[in-house]
């Protein structure tokens, strides 16, 4: 059975370096992109089991993408992260559908449990 595919999409290179580092240490397959733009130009949306996505990206947001990709009608579950701390955004974060909100720095574990919870979903 093939590994189910993570799209990681975050603008910070070494972070998102370590995302996929980490994501392949747990067993599964990684895809990355330096932006939501990216990754949905790239269409990867149909192929990714789970998406992780910070919040705060330059053009459009992780929550924007999260709307985008339910208006589309795409079902794969989306992680968000984000270093930001304000209520306002973590309670939009969870309304716009996310089935985790991690504020960074967060535990390897802490995206292993959420890994976990969106791939059972």
């Amino acid at each position: 059975m093939t590994q189910p595919l993570i799209a990681i999409v975050e603008d910070d290179e070494s972070l998102r370096e370590s995302l996929v580092g980490l994501v392949r240490s747990l067993g599964y397959r990684a895809s990355s992109f330096a932006s939501a733009d990216l990754f949905l130009a790239a269409g990867a949306e149909a192929a990714c089991d789970c998406i992780i996505t910070d919040i705060q990206m330059p053009g459009v947001s992780g929550i924007d993408l999260k709307l985008k990709l339910a208006a589309a009608g795409c079902p794969a579950p989306v992680i968000m992260i984000t270093a930001r701390t304000e209520a306002a955004l973590h309670d939009r974060a969870r309304a716009s559908g996310a089935v985790c909100l991690l504020q960074k720095p967060f535990a390897a574990e802490a995206l292993l449990s959420c890994l976990e919870t969106a791939l059972a979903a």
